[in-house]
């Protein structure tokens, strides 16, 4: 579903009418998931100075393959009490039967790697303890070391023996951690003996501060 919009260049001011994307079904158009999975498909560029910028809009990212709807909704957009009550009339709706998962997220960086982990056949709320654990390991190594509060974000699986690689922003530039993959296989144990450590109904947000709230 592509809209048109008003976006201001970041750089210098200038307006730019763009194309948005309301609803990202990517069994209907695959071609899109590869641009959203770049991120090229936020991405316009200043036709006065040449900057790149990032569009900031809401769109539903929906995976029918993978039974996956992702709700970007930046903060502030819609207040939290309306976000509830679609995300209850969504999962009610017979549109979608039971097995889907449903996330909301602030950026698009955050839906970047929620597909991506989904894609590679992993559970998002695995790997957001995977990263705490990570940290807190790194951290009582070395607790001077940058990674101790940076954003981990997960890239892919390589290797034989599908290491886990994430990203990170340090010194200006991105940083990239490799871990092995046993230590996804204790984490997903872990949540299985905790059931309670699940995500709420509807479109839920399961990030870093999701998972801390279960440390504290």
């Amino acid at each position: 579903m592509e809209t048109k919009m008003l976006a201001s260049c970041s750089s210098c001011g200038c307006t730019k009418e763009i194309t948005a994307y309301g609803g990202i079904n990517v069994g209907e158009r695959p071609e899109l998931k590869s641009r959203v999975k770049d991120g090229s498909l936020f991405v316009w560029e200043c036709p006065s100075c040449g900057a790149a910028n990032l569009a900031a809009y809401q769109t539903i990212y929906h995976d029918p393959n993978e039974r996956l709807l992702i709700w970007l909704l930046p903060e502030g957009t819609i207040p939290e009490a309306q976000v509830e009550a679609i995300g209850r009339q969504i999962e009610a709706s017979s549109d979608f039967p039971e097995g889907y998962v449903f996330r909301r997220v602030g950026d698009v960086g955050s839906l970047i790697e929620k597909v991506n982990i989904f894609d590679a056949g992993l559970d998002d709320t695995v790997m957001e303890l995977c990263k705490y654990v990570t940290k807190m390991e790194m951290s009582e190594k070395d607790p001077g070391k940058a990674i101790s509060g940076a954003s981990l974000k997960f890239y892919r699986t390589d290797g034989p023996d599908n290491d886990i690689e994430f990203s990170y922003p340090a010194d200006g530039r991105m940083q990239g951690l490799r871990i092995g993959f046993n230590v996804y296989g204790d984490c997903a144990g872990i949540l299985r003996r905790n059931p309670s450590m699940k995500p709420s109904p509807g479109f839920s947000v399961v990030d870093q501060a999701w998972i801390a709230r279960f440390f504290r």
